[in-house]
């Protein structure tokens, strides 16, 4: 199994910056994919930013430009630098992890816990 916990939400100001955190251990070998995903209350979750073991990265409409999606050094380690924050970006932000790919919600391998990101207006 693959454990993934996320860090850094909180409370940020319209207009400010957050950066998450997502560490993946256990069986991480087959990993081919990480990213981020969000679910607000009375939403769908949604995919936010994906990383795949070659280098391609891919992001909702909603948030190019405003977020990056980054490797460590390590491959079980991924970010999301999030600036140009707007209210509508508040969610619970769920790092997911897959042995093929992020699309859908329901197909992803492993989860995390979720870090709430809420931004004030």
């Amino acid at each position: 199994q693959v454990q993934l916990v996320e860090s850094g939400g909180g409370l940020v100001q319209a207009g400010g910056s957050l950066r998450l955190s997502c560490a993946a251990s256990g069986n991480i070998s087959r990993i081919n994919a990480m990213g981020w995903y969000r679910q607000a209350p009375g939403k769908q979750r949604e995919l936010v930013a994906a990383i795949y073991d070659d280098g391609h990265t891919n992001y909702a409409d909603s948030v190019k430009g405003r977020f990056i999606i980054s490797r460590g050094n390590a491959k079980n380690v991924v970010y999301l630098e999030m600036s140009s924050l707007k209210p509508e970006d508040t969610a619970d932000y769920y790092c997911a992890a897959d042995n093929r790919y992020l699309y859908h919600a329901n197909l992803v391998d492993f989860w995390g816990k979720g870090t709430l990101v809420t931004v004030s207006s």
